[in-house]
């Protein structure tokens, strides 16, 4: 087995075609932000799909021909002393797939947009966010050190903050960014003093040096703790996990390509991204791993229980969302390392899928988005009802589609761990199985329970938003055989990806090297689809036999429905315990310290500088008498202070 990483080892190709895959987008970045004005929203779209493309056959190329891990260094960045790091760039088996699924699901959401955004005024401009954000999801992949990497998880921070608030002229919007980027703050304050200690740890930021250093420890060293729960806090921030997971259904306020790109298919991940590539670090931190999964799972099953209630079509899809990054810290809490990127990928390839597809409704409803106002809609939406059902039986777990394969992989893998960790797992797909088909239940089966007017447009979607749903599918229906072994009889994935957690495997060999025996593993896959089953079985009996209707929001609930309904409060907590403080504080230092204090020593400055130019100034009078006069007297003052002198 390779080392995780050849530092010495010298790149196969030119160096130009390492830049050149962010260079690509961050030059359509430039030009649609540029030329916003001149460019017709057809050719700014077509600009901005273009460069992601170029830099997608890159990744395939790389891809195709890669042989042995390896950096890239393009510059001599930061040197004071010893302290160095070099712009670099790595490439291995993780980052080479990331750049796949961010440049390859980035297209097709690229060439969705062209049709979704067609009719916006600031076509361009929106082209030209989507392009910085791929730029900076692919310096955050690609970075050979801690620093690049979180350059590029800055840059991705402010490009969801810019995407969130788009149409910033609603002010909802503009509130939904903001919570997006304090929230995201909040994490990155806790990966920033990781990164620190990382550096007084290890002399160094690159992995090559850090990784080769840290697997020499010992487990469950203390300071290794302590920099990989720092690290964790920063991808509860950027993945949504508890307690930092308020800002991403707030998200769905951007436009739908936005909620696809960013918070289903890349950003969301980078959390999960960066604890796979310090693999070595939680390894050698058991207790870490052991938060990491009971945050994942609690994570899961408390976005589950909410997307029960919901009845946005965008926030059922943004809680599954938070649901599913549950799942991936649950595989990494277990050391399912590679089952956690398996989810990874299968998860972009049908929640982008679905996103899109939710667009392609709202795009037809005329920008209605409450799903007890549709329904129906199959026969009107062809396309986009047989993609979106692909993409509800993969998140179910449905076999043979890809969430099957995934899904069922971290349930062994947590059933080996911990057994009751298993069963709430168990629970929490079913719950998914249950509120995925009620949200096709009710968008697409039943009676249409719009307006007239909206009836009367309904239409499926311009070609350039369904063929990459089309696309979508396919990869949603077929993706999962990467990873299955039992059908295959190699898990090519895992194989593929062994390189990266050499150290880890050293470190804890058990880990890597277990097994279950056929038998349990036969039961476990069919208990999980027998839960998938059963949560769609139950939607269905409910929503399509009972024809039950979620009832309207100033409706009387029951204390329980009414505690999911209203996503347990914890915004309201959230308000009561940091904003209103927050605020209030804000006022009373503005108050007391700024008017009461600050204010005045400034305005006394002021005054005082004021006060004395109106005195200053009786003495420009223009009389050239008193001039003589002043002259004589400063002459005498001079010599009388000579003549004391002396």
């Amino acid at each position: 087995m390779q080392e995780t990483v050849i530092p010495a080892a010298s790149a196969p190709y030119s160096t130009l075609l390492y830049v050149l895959i962010p260079l690509l987008p961050f030059l359509g970045f430039l030009l649609n932000g540029l030329l916003n004005r001149r460019l017709s929203g057809t050719v700014a779209g077509l600009l901005g799909s273009a460069t992601v493309l170029g830099s997608f056959a890159i990744s395939v190329f790389l891809f195709a021909n890669f042989q042995y891990q390896y950096t890239v260094t393009l510059f001599d960045w930061i040197t004071v002393g010893s302290f160095q790091i070099p712009f670099s760039y790595q490439i291995d088996q993780l980052s080479l797939i990331m750049l796949l699924l961010v440049t390859g699901v980035g297209f097709l959401i690229h060439v969705y947009s062209i049709g979704y955004m067609h009719h916006d005024e600031n076509v361009g401009k929106f082209f030209s966010f989507l392009n910085l954000f791929i730029f900076s999801m692919l310096v955050l992949v690609m970075g050979a050190n801690f620093v690049i990497l979180f350059i590029g998880w800055e840059g991705v921070g402010l490009c969801s903050y810019l995407l969130i608030g788009f149409w910033n002229k609603n002010t909802e919007y503009n509130n939904a960014a903001k919570k997006a980027f304090i929230i995201n703050r909040i994490g990155d304050l806790g990966f920033l003093l990781g990164i620190f200690l990382i550096y007084l740890t290890f002399d160094s930021v690159q992995y090559a040096e850090v990784f080769q250093k840290a697997s020499q420890l010992q487990v469950g060293t203390g300071v290794v703790t302590a920099i990989t729960l720092l690290l964790f806090v920063g991808a509860m921030g950027k993945s949504a996990q508890l307690p930092l997971y308020t800002w991403l259904p707030d998200a769905m306020a951007g436009p739908t390509p936005v909620s696809a790109l960013i918070h289903a298919a890349t950003m969301v991940t980078a959390g999960i991204y960066m604890v796979l590539r310090a693999n070595v670090l939680f390894t050698l931190a058991p207790t870490t791993l052991e938060v990491v999964g009971i945050i994942g799972l609690a994570t899961a099953l408390f976005a589950a229980t909410i997307g029960l209630a919901q009845n946005d079509i965008k926030k059922v899809l943004a809680y599954s969302t938070v649901s599913q990054l549950g799942y991936m810290f649950l595989a990494l809490g277990v050391m399912g390392y590679s089952s956690s990127l398996f989810h990874v990928l299968t998860h972009a390839f049908f929640k982008a899928l679905m996103f899109l597809g939710a667009g392609s409704v709202i795009h037809a409803m005329s920008n209605e988005q409450d799903i007890r106002k549709m329904g129906g809609l199959r026969k009107a939406l062809p396309i986009t009802f047989l993609t979106f059902l692909i993409g509800c039986l993969a998140i179910s777990g449905i076999p043979p589609f890809s969430g099957f394969f995934s899904k069922d992989e971290i349930l062994s893998h947590v059933y080996e761990h911990n057994k009751l960790m298993w069963v709430i797992g168990l629970f929490t797909s079913f719950l998914t199985a249950f509120y995925m088909f009620r949200l096709l239940f009710l968008t697409f089966f039943g009676e249409f329970r719009g307006t007239e007017e909206q009836k009367h447009h309904l239409h499926e979607s311009p070609a350039s938003m369904t063929l990459p749903l089309i696309i979508l599918a396919v990869l949603a229906a077929v993706g999962g055989f990467m990873g299955a072994p039992m059908i295959l009889g190699k898990h090519y994935l895992a194989d593929y990806l062994a390189p990266i957690f050499t150290y880890s495997q050293r470190l804890n060999p058990e880990a890597f090297a277990a097994e279950l025996d056929h038998n349990t593993e036969l039961m476990l896959i069919g208990l999980s689809v027998a839960a998938g089953a059963l949560g769609i079985v139950l939607a269905y009996v409910q929503y399509i036999s009972r024809g039950v209707r979620p009832v309207a929001d100033e409706s009387q609930r029951s204390a329980p429905e009414s505690l999911v309904y209203h996503k347990y409060y914890v915004d309201e907590l959230y308000d009561a315990l940091f904003v209103r403080p927050s605020m209030a504080l804000s006022k009373g230092l503005y108050r007391f310290v700024e008017q009461g204090v600050i204010d005045p020593i400034v305005n006394g400055f002021g005054r005082l500088t004021l006060g004395g130019g109106q005195l200053l100034r009786y003495v420009q009078t223009g009389t050239i008498g008193l001039y003589l006069m002043l002259m004589v007297i400063g002459i005498v003052v001079i010599l009388a202070l000579n003549f004391f002198r002396l």
